[in-house]
């Protein structure tokens, strides 16, 4: 079938068949790039893509305590742009019952595993019923290894390098040498130019759009930022919200710690996968410039109620924009910080390593059984 470039079918395909409606769940919690592009495969595999997120109940049942809250995080995935329509409460087990209420053909997930408390695969039911697709997993991160950053409070996952504590984080949360679980795994993501065109809307700016650009780390892409972002859509009738990221070295200068703990790549394709961004600069220089401005026709600089700290010559980075009366400071009403996520972790840090331990040590159980599987088959085994 040919589709556009946003995996939409065309308007004359649109008319002549059904609509087909896609079903993904999971906990999406502390939201990456990585569910990101889940749901962007599974939006391409239809027309309609509906999302099931699990309560705070039921996720800490099956694999331990959430970093954010169910509400958090029902947000977080209403802001993903692939996103049609969101369930809030869904069961942790998908099941027929769930896909027929929804009126949804199939579920899609990637090609990991999910298991409940009992060790059983959650989607067993609907793979048996055939009403299962499968997507390929991002590699590169899971929510395992964030909070295993944090944790560690290391800068080595900028680095191809990893230091001795970095390696003990692989060993600790993630797949080494010696054969962990294949999917809870650590290993260095890989930015193309192909994953950054699947994320980008590549959508230029139309006249009478209201351009509005913003500059920041956007670090660990969470409720905060997006709350600040929807409120800056929400400016203009007509928004084209350009979103200039930073260096990892100039983040780490403002920021100090093991500051950002996501590199710029990873920081790319979470900003790209929101509804509210139009456009990200790689790279955005800290003093917004007048070369900035001017370059992107730039009609509106927006900034949080966050602390500005001066540029390296002890100068405001909005000294221009307010120089040319553009400049606006924006009150989301929601004072979250990637410091306050980075808190959270370690204020639970015990429960967060049982729970990744907890949770890999399911994974290794499965594997091993299908292992066996596969060696009877062969004969090899009795």
């Amino acid at each position: 079938m040919i589709r556009n470039g946003h995996g939409e079918p065309t308007p004359q395909q649109a008319l002549s068949r059904r609509t087909v409606r896609v079903w993904c769940d999971g906990c999406y919690d502390m939201v990456h790039y990585g569910h990101s592009n889940q749901l962007r495969q599974a939006r391409a595999m239809g027309d309609y893509l509906i999302v099931g997120v699990h309560t705070d109940e039921e996720i800490s049942r099956h694999k331990g305590p959430p970093v954010f809250t169910q509400e958090e995080r029902y947000k977080m995935v209403q802001a993903i742009k692939w996103v049609d329509e969101i369930v809030p409460g869904a069961p942790y087990v998908t099941t027929l019952e769930t896909l027929d209420k929804y009126n949804c053909d199939f579920c899609v997930h990637g090609n990991d595993i999910t298991l409940t408390v009992d060790g059983k695969d959650t989607y067993e039911e609907v793979k048996n019923a055939g009403r299962y697709r499968e997507c390929q997993r991002t590699q590169g991160v899971s929510t395992t290894d964030l909070v295993g950053r944090m944790l560690l409070m290391t800068k080595a996952h900028h680095s191809v390098e990893a230091t001795q504590d970095y390696k003990r984080h692989q060993d600790n949360f993630g797949k080494d040498a010696r054969g962990r679980s294949p999917w809870t795994g650590v290993s260095q993501f890989l930015q193309t130019s192909q994953k950054i065109m699947q994320f980008a809307s590549g959508k230029d700016p139309k006249p009478g759009d209201c351009i509005i650009y913003v500059a920041g780390a956007f670090d660990l892409f969470h409720i905060g930022h997006i709350d600040f972002l929807e409120k800056v859509h929400s400016l203009a009738e007509k928004p084209y919200v350009i979103v200039g990221l930073h260096f990892d070295q100039e983040v780490n200068h403002y920021k100090r710690k093991n500051y950002p703990i996501m590199n710029i790549h990873e920081r790319t394709l979470s900003v790209l996968a929101c509804r509210y961004v139009s456009e990200v600069v790689i790279g955005a220089p800290y003093s917004v410039t007048s070369d900035l401005l001017d370059h992107f026709k730039v009609d509106l600089v927006c900034h949080g109620k966050t602390e500005v700290l001066p540029d390296k010559d002890g100068s405001d980075p909005y000294a221009e924009p307010k120089r040319r009366g553009v400049f606006r400071t924006i009150d989301s009403g929601n004072n979250l910080t990637t410091d306050d996520i980075v808190q959270r972790i370690i204020k639970n840090r015990l429960e967060y390593e049982a729970r990744n331990q907890k949770k890999e040590a399911k994974e290794l159980a499965v594997l091993e059984a299908q292992q066996r599987r596969e060696r009877i088959l062969e004969g090899q085994e009795n």
